[in-house]
């Protein structure tokens, strides 16, 4: 690792030696935040940025909007920094590609490797960006703030190889989004049913289904999830922790008191979440074709206004329910509500992780140039480029009256009711998750918030049947129906899901069987006779122990003791 950093540093000194050589050649000019040297850096340095460079971007998530950056942010930002970003998104949002990357050695500028960043680390492909930052980016060291330490790889390895994107910083949670959520037309036919457990969301689901079998011509489906490829952990087996008071460490729970870590299908609890879906399949309630459907049948089901109820994210079926308001169905989109599996529990969506500094983007070994790209993210990082990303252009997108940004109606409509197109068009909050930004709830020195997503502006977006179904239950915000993060204890380990897993340990071998296990049992056990359950619900513990669970989740507890001690030290 020491070898790997000491590396890093020498072609980082290399190529800022580089970058001073060129710069001191050249003319003066303007700077490419218009004026301002927040960026820091001589007028040649700054004229020197608006020289056309195309930087390599490869990211592990998926981007059905990305236009090149023909949008119009995009043209901005290449017209106040002459950079075009030449991308390459991982078509179905999987992490194949990222060992054949770096089994060859030749890598884009920046990559952007969700959880495998140690792949690239210990390969030595990612370089430590800790002198880049200091020397090059005042705005990027201004948006981490008190949580510059958080970036530290580990305890052992203190370089900054990864500035995180995928988590905003100081970001507010300011609405909910998941994760049981039931049609606003099945609530007002049936009264505003109180909706807390399983049991009453099952109860409401059985009561309307039973009366209206049909929808528009077509049988009526009271209960549907997504189980197509990593979708089955947002739809089926993330919720067991959801409704059973857990907050996401992804496959692991982690026990509060002991920071010991474990699979979360191992808790009892869960269990009966599963136990609870078993029943629901058994008793006509769960679509036949829950576990063979894609992602656009599961849409297009939503789509058609007789899905009584899903369990995912609203991001999930985003698109179908602006297909639904499109279609004048407004009234057949989706109340959401923290439902758990008893009244002895509590969602724990909202428990405070602190910053979750982990994923993000990071500049390798092939980049020609790190001082100018790490001065393109630094312009990103400011409060142009922030504003920029986040409101689109003045006059445009958004108009400023009596000193605050205002989208006009018409532009927000289309926001809300064809953000696809919306997004392709804009390149309005296309770049926030490639680069480092403020979070919702944050403002700037102007006293307005950097991104659009605020109190404010939520209440009013809401469609009429979620502000009538809203005032029934007596709140203004879905959240509102929330517990509070203050009534649990902050986590120590931010997410345990972004902590780096060293690529010579046994966990990712042995989590790919147990990925492997689950993905084929779960379904099995959910559509099992339910006088098999717990037989064959023991059968699959018993298996993801003997593929090696116990001893990954042995090694995965030293990684999250880790975890508390370098950020709580």
């Amino acid at each position: 690792m020491k070898q790997k950093k000491r590396l890093s540093l020498l072609l980082a000194v290399m190529m800022m030696a580089t970058f001073v050589l060129a710069a001191c050649g050249g003319d003066s000019g303007n700077s490419a935040n218009g004026g301002q040297k927040e960026n820091g850096g001589t007028d040649a340095q700054q004229e020197e940025k608006l020289e056309p460079m195309t930087m390599t971007y490869y990211s592990a998530d998926s981007n059905a909007n990305w236009v090149n950056m023909q949008d119009a942010v995009g043209k901005k930002l290449t017209e106040k920094t002459g950079v075009t970003i030449q991308a390459e998104y991982a078509v179905d949002g999987s992490n194949q590609k990222l060992p054949l990357m770096v089994a060859s050695g030749e890598y884009p500028d920046l990559v952007f490797a969700k959880g495998d960043a140690n792949l690239f680390v210990d390969a030595g492909a990612f370089i430590d960006l800790t002198d880049l930052i200091e020397e090059h980016a005042p705005n990027i060291k201004k948006v981490y703030g008190d949580y510059m330490s958080r970036l530290k790889w580990s305890n052992e390895d203190e370089a900054i190889y990864v500035l995180p994107t995928l988590a905003a910083v100081d970001h507010e949670a300011l609405d909910a989004g998941g994760t049981f959520q039931i049609q606003h037309e099945v609530l007002k036919e049936l009264g505003y049913p109180e909706l807390k457990t399983v049991k009453d969301y099952e109860n409401a689901l059985k009561e309307y289904y039973e009366k209206h079998p049909t929808i528009d011509g077509q049988p009526t489906i009271p209960l549907t999830l997504n189980a197509d490829g990593w979708r089955i952990m947002i739809s089926v087996t993330n919720p067991a922790f959801i409704a059973t008071g857990v907050s996401d460490d992804g496959e692991y729970y982690i026990d509060p008191e002991t920071t010991e870590a474990k699979l979360h299908y191992k808790r009892p609890e869960e269990k009966e979440y599963f136990r609870w879906l078993n029943h629901m399949n058994a008793s006509g309630l769960l679509d036949k074709e829950t576990f063979v459907q894609k992602t656009d049948q599961y849409e297009a089901k939503i789509s058609s206004g007789r899905v009584l109820g899903v369990i995912d994210q609203e991001w999930g079926f985003g698109n179908a329910t602006n297909a639904l308001r499109s279609a004048g169905k407004e009234n057949r989109t989706y109340a959401r509500f923290p439902i758990q599996l008893d009244e002895t529990t509590k969602d724990a969506t909202f428990q405070d992780t602190g910053y979750v500094a982990g994923w993000g983007v990071g500049i390798t070994t092939s980049a020609k140039d790190p001082v100018r790209i790490i001065k393109f993210l630094d312009y990103l990082a400011s409060e142009e480029g922030q504003i920029l990303m986040n409101w689109g252009i003045e006059g445009e997108h958004y108009n400023v009256v009596d000193g605050k940004r205002v989208i006009p109606e018409e532009i927000q409509e289309r926001k809300t009711y064809d953000n696809a197109n919306f997004t392709k068009e804009t390149g309005i909050g296309l770049y926030n998750a490639i680069f480092p930004r403020y979070g919702d709830g944050v403002k700037d020195s102007t006293g307005n918030y950097f991104t659009t997503n605020f109190p404010e502006t939520i209440k009013e977006n809401y469609t009429p049947s979620a502000k009538e179904t809203l005032k029934a239950y007596g709140v203004e915000m879905w959240k509102d129906l929330w517990p509070k993060k203050e009534e649990f204890p902050v986590k120590p380990w931010g997410v345990a899901y972004n902590i780096p897993v060293p690529s010579d340990s046994n966990i990712n071998i042995t989590y790919k069987k147990v990925e492997e296990i689950t993905r084929k049992r779960i379904p099995e056990i959910i559509l099992a006779d339910p006088a098999k359950f717990d037989q064959l619900y023991d059968q699959f513990i018993k298996e993801l122990n003997d593929a090696g669970a116990e001893k990954m989740e042995q090694e995965y507890t030293e990684l999250v003791r880790q975890r508390v001690e370098l950020w709580n030290s």
